[in-house]
């Protein structure tokens, strides 16, 4: 008989009946280069940030690009949780009712963290 039970829940989005990998295949697997893209250039934003500081630029300045930086990621966040949830916890929701309502929790439990600023 066939494993279809994922080893642990939210650790990868394929069945443990395919070939595990080494390290877990996440959904945002596929739009992996883009995420790092993205991040690099946020990375840019903020060593640009400190040199705007270093260089005594003005304020308003600063808030403005620290403002575009966080914008940025927040994109990258709401990306990275919409691949969880297209694969993730589709997969979760596939395997089983408490798979998929644990799944749904922990979604819930991280959207609660990223809301409480």
């Amino acid at each position: 008989m066939t494993n279809t039970t994922a080893t642990k829940l939210g650790d990868e989005c394929v069945p443990a009946a395919k070939a595990v990998p080494k390290r877990p295949v996440r959904g945002y697997a596929s739009g992996k280069e883009d995420y790092l893209a993205r991040l690099g250039k946020i990375e840019g934003q903020m060593r640009g940030l400190a040199k705007m500081v270093e260089d005594d630029r003005w304020c308003p300045d600063i808030v403005m690009q620290i403002s575009s930086a966080t914008r940025a990621l927040q994109e990258v966040a709401v990306g990275l949780l919409n691949d969880h949830l297209q694969c993730c916890v589709v997969e979760a929701v596939r395997r089983s009712a408490s798979d998929g309502e644990a799944a749904l929790e922990e979604v819930a439990s991280t959207i609660r963290q990223v809301v409480r600023l």
